[in-house]
C-alpha cells in the first residue's frame, strides 16, 4: 500500500490544506484562520443552528474552526497574530481542523510550513507537535506518523519549479520567492533550491495591514470605527463595491495610501537584496500578491515577474510535492540498501 502524504499551511489569515492529489492535479481547501471557543461541543446545537465547522477537543475546551466559522464570530475577533502562533491551542485547532475536513485515519508523512523568521527557532517544537494521535471530536482520530516543517516560500519554490518544469535549470540559477501573507511579508532567496538564509526573512507588513489601513480611512470618512476587513478584502479581490449604510463604497481615492503599505514592504526587502542583478527567477505568491504585485515590479523593473496559477495555494501544493519527493526519495534508498545486502 502507497504511503499517504498531506499538507497543511496554517497561515495567520487563511489555512490552505491538501484534500487529495493526482499526478496531474494537486486538490487544495482552505478556511479562515479563525477559532472560536466553547464549553460545549457544537456539534451537538440543533441541525438549524449547525455550520460546516467542525469543533477540535483540546484541553477540555472546544475550538470551532472551518469555511464557516465566521457565523460563529462574536465581536471579537479570535486572531493570533504573534511569533508564537505555532505554540498555542488556536494553532493546534486549525491544524486539526484541516486534518479533520482531508477524512483521513492516519497520515505518513506531514509537511507544515512556517514563517521565515521564525523558521530555525520553531522547526523542530512544530514537527515533534504534529506528530502523534490528534482527537478531532467526535470520536475521530488521525494518527501522523512524521512531520516535517520546511519555510513557507520554499514550498512555492518548489511547487514553481515543477509547474515551469524548471527541475534541471533551477539548480544553476538564483531564485526570490515574495510571499506577502495576512500578517507577514516574507522573502527566500535560494540559490537551486538551497536556502541563503542570511538574506531572507520576513517583516509584519502583510495584507492585514492593508485592510486596516483602508478600515482607518474608511472611519475617518464616515465618521465611526469601520472593522470589517473581510468585506474589503472581498472587494479589492473580485472588484465588486465595499457595501457601506447599503450604498457603494468608492475605495478608489484610499488605494492609493493602502499601496504605500506594500511599497514599505518591498522596501524593507530591498534593505536585504543588494545583488538583484543576479537573480534570474522572482517568484510572487501568497494571498497578498494582488496588492503587491506592483511594488514588487517597481522594485525590480528590469525583471519579470513570475505570479503562479493560484497563488494563496503555491506553498501548500509546493510542500505536497516535495513531502512525495522526499518520501520516493527514502524508498529509493531503502532498495538501493536492500541490493547492496
Amino acid at each position: 500500500m502507497s504511503k499517504i502524504v498531506r499538507a497543511i499551511d496554517v497561515g495567520f489569515g487563511n489555512t490552505k490544506f491538501v484534500v487529495g492529489h493526482t499526478e496531474q492535479e494537486i486538490k487544495c481547501a482552505s478556511f479562515p484562520s479563525l477559532a472560536y471557543t466553547s464549553a460545549k461541543d457544537p456539534a451537538t446545537r440543533p441541525a438549524a443552528e449547525r455550520r460546516r465547522t467542525v469543533a477540535i477537543p483540546i484541553d477540555g475546551t472546544f475550538y470551532e474552526v472551518g469555511p464557516e466559522v465566521h457565523l460563529a464570530a462574536d465581536t471579537f475577533r479570535a486572531t493570533q497574530l504573534h511569533d508564537q502562533y505555532v505554540e498555542t491551542p488556536e494553532y493546534m485547532a486549525l491544524a486539526r481542523g484541516a486534518m479533520a475536513y482531508m477524512k483521513l485515519s492516519a497520515i505518513d508523512l506531514l509537511v507544515v510550513g512556517l514563517p521565515v523568521s521564525s523558521f530555525q527557532a520553531r522547526k523542530a517544537y512544530l514537527e515533534k507537535a504534529m506528530v502523534g494521535v490528534h482527537d478531532l471530536g467526535g470520536g475521530k482520530t488521525v494518527e501522523v506518523r512524521k512531520a516535517v516543517a520546511v519555510a513557507q516560500p520554499q514550498g512555492a519554490l518548489v511547487y514553481y519549479t515543477a509547474a515551469y518544469h524548471k527541475q534541471k535549470s533551477i539548480e544553476h540559477e538564483q531564485s526570490l520567492i515574495i510571499d506577502p501573507g495576512s500578517r507577514t511579508f516574507d522573502w527566500l532567496l535560494s540559490r537551486g533550491m538551497r536556502l541563503v538564509l542570511k538574506v531572507s526573512n520576513s517583516v509584519n507588513r502583510g495584507m492585514s495591514d492593508v485592510l486596516k489601513t483602508i478600515a482607518q480611512e474608511i472611519s475617518s470618512d464616515i465618521g465611526r470605527p469601520y472593522s470589517d476587513l473581510p468585506a474589503i478584502d472581498a472587494a479589492l479581490r473580485t472588484g465588486k463595491p465595499l457595501m457601506i449604510y447599503q450604498k457603494p463604497y468608492d475605495l478608489a481615492p484610499i488605494l492609493p495610501t493602502a499601496r504605500a503599505v506594500a511599497r514599505r514592504a518591498v522596501s524593507s526587502m530591498m534593505e536585504w537584496i543588494t545583488e538583484d542583478y543576479s537573480i534570474q527567477n522572482v517568484i510572487l505568491v501568497g494571498g497578498g500578491a494582488f496588492m503587491f504585485k506592483d511594488a514588487v515590479k517597481a522594485a525590480f523593473p528590469n525583471h519579470k515577474i513570475y505570479v503562479v496559477k493560484e497563488p494563496m495555494f503555491a506553498n501548500v501544493k509546493g510542500f505536497q510535492i516535495a513531502g512525495d519527493n522526499l518520501l520516493k526519495a527514502q524508498g529509493t534508498a531503502g532498495e538501493a540498501r536492500d541490493g547492496q545486502r
